[in-house]
């Protein structure tokens, strides 16, 4: 587990009070446990988003459920693999809904770094999971973490976006208010992503986001990465 004291600022208070909690010392202890039976669990930097992007810096969160639970895909931010792993279905229409809302070319890879180094903040609600098995950390204690991470940024009275997508996000962001804005949607899984009636595909948070942060003074996001693509360009036939 890595240490709050690597961080980046402002969260390691709210770490450290967690993992003293009764709640928290249960969940160290279960993954304690499961680790000494030999269970794969994912991802190995569990609270990277909270190194990436400091408290203060936050201008957006977005909220996912549980991490990639197959070998290699999860790195300890929401909805994002790292580079050289195949994009999976949910990321691929969240880069669906940028390029219609923002002509965002499709990247070659994954890894949404980019984003939490410009206040995005990515973050699972349940932090763990083990190989191939979705939601097998669930209610051991990492939601009241997540409670108290979400609580401080809402209490918090800096405007942000709160993009909620499903009901399972949705429902973690009862308590979030005025002065922040609180995009809610269909998961972006192809499951619901065009499902009425609020689907994903067609939702505009993006273009949303950044015009509240505009009109805010917080700056907008480059949501669209913009990489050299010349190795993916087609080489001559050879003799």
């Amino acid at each position: 587990m890595i240490e709050a004291r690597q961080l980046a600022s402002g969260w390691a208070a709210l770490v450290e009070n967690f993992f003293l909690s009764a709640d928290g010392c249960s969940l160290n202890a279960y993954l304690d446990q499961r680790r000494a039976t030999g269970a794969a669990i994912f991802p190995p930097e569990p609270l990277r988003a909270l190194t990436l992007t400091s408290f203060d810096a936050v201008r957006v969160v977005i909220l996912g459920q549980d991490p990639y639970h197959g070998d290699g895909q999860a790195h300890g931010l929401a909805f994002s693999v790292p580079q050289g792993v195949k994009v999976p279905p949910s990321l691929r229409n969240i880069f669906l809904e940028l390029q219609r809302d923002f002509g965002c070319v499709p990247p070659l890879h994954g890894a949404l770094d980019h984003w939490a180094k410009q206040g995005v903040l990515l973050l699972n609600t349940i932090f763990t999971v083990e190989r191939s098995n979705p939601g097998s950390h669930a209610r051991r204690g990492w939601e009241t973490l997540t409670s108290l991470l979400l609580g401080a940024l809402a209490a918090e009275q800096m405007p942000k976006v709160f993009m909620l997508w499903g009901a399972f996000a949705q429902s973690r962001g009862a308590e979030i208010t005025a002065p922040h804005l609180v995009l809610q949607a269909n998961h972006p899984s192809p499951l619901s992503a065009r499902r009425a009636p609020t689907p994903f595909l067609g939702c505009g948070h993006f273009s949303q986001a950044n015009y509240f942060l505009l009109q805010h003074g917080r700056g907008s996001i480059d949501w669209c990465q913009r990489e050299d693509r010349s190795s993916a360009r087609r080489q001559p036939c050879s003799a």
